[in-house]
């Protein structure tokens, strides 16, 4: 693995201390030497309006689609609500993929890991962001699946990673890593 590939980390929860954040932040401590996790934040953008998405966009659509555009691979770290995607997360896959024919999400190779204190982590939401996925011609990454139930307990009181997680995640995300060297390659 001799390049290092920019991923932008879109986390599914507003939240200033979700557990989804955190994972995400851990994750990019773990990541490979291959790559550089970076989230790209999702709490301004205004609801997707094509209205207001003319010749002068928000800046908010602006800079997002820049930072998801400027990336070598995309990594969804997000909780389940209502068994889907929380709507920020929709939100923004509906402002990354627009203008119509110049979607920032078109074959960036992609990654999916659900969060959830629930005993299903999340088994949903992961499931419905891969269709979208399907549709924005993002390849993601089917094995290993990642779905991280009980993540309540992931994290101790000072926020520290869980021992018995870490390998999961380091798990996870090495086989991201070698994802992303194999499609960036095709």
């Amino acid at each position: 693995m001799s390049n290092v590939y920019t991923i932008a980390v879109v986390v599914g929860s507003l939240r200033k201390e979700s557990i989804n954040r955190k994972v995400a932040l851990a994750l990019a401590d773990l990541a490979p030497a291959n790559l550089k996790l970076n989230i790209v934040e999702i709490g301004d953008l205004p609801l997707y309006n094509e209205d207001i998405d003319g010749a002068s966009p928000p800046a908010a659509y602006s800079t997002f689609r820049q930072q998801v555009s400027s990336s070598d691979a995309v990594l969804f770290v997000t909780p389940e609500y209502n068994r889907s995607v929380p709507a920020p997360l929709k939100n923004a896959i509906d402002v990354g993929s627009r203008p119509y024919g110049k979607s920032a999400w078109s074959g960036k190779p992609g990654g999916v890991i659900s969060v959830s204190p629930g005993a299903i982590g999340g088994f949903g939401a992961n499931h419905h962001l891969r269709q979208s996925m399907v549709f924005l011609n993002v390849p993601c990454m089917q094995q290993p699946e990642a779905y991280l139930g009980g993540a309540g307990t992931a994290f101790d009181e000072a926020g520290k990673l869980n021992e018995s997680v870490k390998p999961f995640l380091q798990s996870f995300i090495n086989a991201y890593g070698q994802w992303v060297e194999q499609h960036k390659k095709l």
